[in-house]
């Protein structure tokens, strides 16, 4: 007992040990590492030659042009910190004049961050300078030099986030692939988690609910993370030239694309399985430990790193699928009569796993760091078209400027928020009233829910940080020591901010009190103005989310449905195009595929966050739920209907094809009018549009399975590809039917 019991520690010591060395080794860890020495290095500096004027706005600059210094291309990093030092220099000499009037403070507070806050129409990197710019502006009333004119201020603002800026380059230039290995080993974690998920389904009294929804949500995330890794990689491509350490990531990170793809592509009816099966679980058992070996493998080719030597070999795998292959043969022995259905279910599961593994071998292959001919790298201008380009045209200003814009709802909401809490925060007397707008303007966000989940762990995570400040300051007395504490607070509070948001406020609350205990005498009274401030800005956050011109999800989950539709309806077009077509796969196809997924993941998210909003605001949720989950199904299906057509040899399209692609792409049609208001009612389904479908499908009965083996290759690939195509496409016109029918029942404006 004692041996299991101190086995149980060890092995939760080795854990927490590998938790520390992954945070240790992130890139939110790396950032906020930046962040703490560009902040330190001018104060030092400073301190050490009497020059602390002019430390603080160097120290400034270079806090607040930080934001913009996220995963991604270096490119594109580089530029917005650029661009968020050229703002906030501008709104720091614009900022030194709030201090000459009250009624002039307010009226500009408002105009500058509603000018702010509006540069976010531009995507998400202009969101980044966008809070750069809030961050100098509210930031403006907590230091007023007397020493500095106004524009030398503003100029040394704007050269610490120069500082910054070189710093960061710095930085890459010491080790260029480090962001990137790191966002590729982050890939890879969450592909092995996502089928190590799909393994435990199989297995029996699985949790499937929840397993289901773990599954949903990896693949949100993947999808995310999928977007970052293809800017790094192609972004960089694109203005270094041709590097075969990026192209051969890139081909990598194209098979764990496929892995995903490839896996949705092959949904699992694990409850027939379970019929099936009930007599035969070492069957299931089987194929669980090839599954669970795929995902053991893709996490040691992160623990590998690049050391070559330890990528594991695939020995292991091979006889797991022998073994899988043999239970097969001995399951189909038994009773061929009988075990028919089961058998062609677990000859598509294997065939599906085969393709993984082909998959996990060729990145296997491409991590060993082989000699490549140039001729297999993607080109370069086919990679660019993965790329969604971001539109800077100015008139996007003024298409923006009225209440049908979240983004100007939003810029609007923010600044009459910051002018209420300037008010509030003066009428009271506030002893740092600024801490109010600060607080607003990182919890206030476009959606209601993001913003309640951040008012609730800002509040959460101060008072936690306070409790745990008052014990630390009456400890510890020494000066030095309480901004080493401050300085390590910050920097660990900035690495968890995407990660942990309440335990990033803590540790922000931890590192504000410390700095102001080498300030202020009464150090209570600052953590009790902290939490009251933090606790009245989270507070008009949320009241103006529900009152100042709202932003509810259902208004624009039409728009994220209609999306997703036409995207889907893209990729049928591609898939189709190819069918009649043959040959190799266009990069137009892959840019259609990648985009289906895309717009099908964001779909997902937009309800996540409906889900969030007050129950009566989530109309029609059940009907809204149904249509995610058709969408969902309906490229589920289309992924496999593109990857068997992809891996086997078709033939010759026929009208009927035609016909049937034509039929389904008129349903989807009808759900994009009914979406949008274009049409009352529905088209009734005629019987022979649901012949053109059952008509051509062969019923696979006991009989013809018997007789499949002694028919020829050709003739039995063809009967396989008439059953499997033409089912495939009774099912998406069955889906779109559904939709469509749903579509026209929705009433949310």
């Amino acid at each position: 007992m004692d041996s299991l019991h101190l086995k149980n520690i060890s092995s939760l010591i080795s854990q927490n040990v590998d938790e520390l060395r992954d945070f240790l080794k992130s890139i939110s860890f790396s950032r906020a590492l930046r962040v703490g020495i560009a902040v330190t290095v001018p104060i030092i500096l400073g301190l050490q030659f009497g020059h602390f004027e002019i430390a603080i706005p160097l120290c400034f600059g270079a806090f607040w042009s930080s934001p913009s210094d996220v995963s991604g291309s270096y490119h594109y990093k580089k530029n917005g910190v650029l661009f968020s030092a050229g703002l906030v220099t501008v709104i720091s000499y614009l900022g030194s004049y709030l201090h000459y009037g009250y009624w002039y403070s307010l009226l500009l507070l408002g105009f500058l961050s509603f000018c702010i806050s509006y540069i976010s129409i531009y995507g998400f990197r202009a969101s980044l300078v966008s809070f750069s710019g809030l961050l100098a502006l509210v930031l403006s009333f907590a230091h007023n030099s007397d020493v500095l004119e106004n524009y030398e201020y503003a100029l040394l603002i704007g050269l610490g986030g120069l500082w910054y800026l070189l710093l960061t380059k710095i930085w890459h230039r010491i080790n260029p692939k480090a962001e990137i290995e790191k966002v590729l080993s982050d890939t890879f974690l969450l592909t092995a988690k996502f089928l190590e998920t799909r393994g435990k389904l199989v297995g029996p009294q699985a949790d499937r609910n929840n397993l289901q929804t773990q599954l949903y949500n990896l693949k949100i995330e993947l999808t995310q993370q999928h977007a970052v890794l293809r800017e790094a990689l192609i972004q960089s491509r694109k203005n270094s030239g041709r590097s075969h350490y990026k192209s051969k990531r890139l081909l990598v990170f194209v098979l764990l694309v496929e892995m995903l793809e490839t896996a949705i592509a092959n949904p699992v009816d694990y409850d027939k399985m379970e019929r099936l099966f009930h007599k035969n679980p070492q069957i299931k058992e089987r194929f669980q430990e090839v599954i669970f070996e795929l995902a053991n493998q893709l996490l040691e080719i992160v623990k590998a790193g690049n050391n070559f030597d330890k990528i594991p070999d695939s020995h292991h795998l091979t006889n797991l699928f022998n073994s899988v292959q043999e239970e097969i043969i001995k399951y189909n022995n038994e009773d061929e009569s009988s075990n028919y259905e089961g058998f062609i279910m677990l000859q598509n599961l294997f065939t599906y796993q085969e393709k993984q593994f082909k998959k996990l071998k060729k990145i296997k292959w491409l991590l060993g760091n082989p000699e490549i001919d140039s001729k297999e790298f993607i080109a370069k201008k086919d990679a660019q078209k993965f790329l969604i380009p971001q539109d800077y045209d100015p008139k996007l200003l003024i298409r923006n400027f009225s209440f049908q814009s979240n983004i100007f709802k939003h810029s609007l909401r923010l600044s009459v928020t910051l002018m209420i809490g300037y008010i509030v925060g003066n009428f009271f007397d506030f002893q740092n009233p600024y801490w109010v707008l600060l607080t607003i303007i990182v919890i206030l966000r476009p959606s209601y829910g993001l913003t309640k989940t951040r008012s609730k762990d800002r509040i959460i995570g101060t008072i936690i940080g306070s409790v745990i400040a008052i014990g630390m300051v009456f400890i510890v007395q020494n000066t030095y020591i309480l901004g080493a504490l401050g300085l390590v607070s910050l920097i660990i509070a900035f690495s968890m901010v995407q990660k942990n948001y309440k335990a990033s406020a803590t540790f922000i609350t931890l590192s504000v009190v410390f700095i102001y205990a080498n300030l202020e005498p009464n150090i209570l009274t600052v953590i009790e103005f902290r939490v009251l401030d933090t606790v009245v800005g989270a507070l008009l956050s949320l009241i103006a989310m529900l009152i100042f011109w709202p932003t509810w999800e259902f208004v624009d989950i039409k728009e994220s449905i209609e999306k997703s539709v036409k995207s889907n309806q893209e990729f049928l077009q591609k898939i189709s195009d190819y069918y009649k077509l043959k040959g190799s796969i266009s990069t137009s196809y892959k840019v259609a595929r990648k985009t289906a997924f895309l717009d099908t993941s964001n779909l997902s998210s937009a309800f996540q966050r409906m889900v969030q909003e007050p129950k009566n605001k989530q109309k029609e949720m059940d009907k809204i739920y149904e249509l995610v989950v058709l969408d969902h199904t309906f490229l589920a299906s289309l992924a496999s209907l593109s990857t068997y057509i992809q891996n086997h040899k078709t033939t010759e399209a026929s009208k009927q094809f035609d016909t049937a692609i034509e039929k389904i792409e008129n349903q989807l049609k009808g759900v994009l009018k009914h979406l949008n208001n274009a049409t009352n009612g529905i088209t009734d389904v005629s019987q022979d549009d649901i012949s053109v479908f059952e008509d051509k499908i062969p019923q696979l009965n006991s009989k013809e399975f018997k007789n499949i083996t002694s028919m020829s290759s050709e003739e039995a690939q063809v009967l396989q590809e008439a059953h499997l195509v033409w089912e495939q496409l009774q099912w998406l016109f069955s889906i779109s039917r559904k939709m469509q029918i749903l579509s026209a029942s929705l009433k949310l404006d």
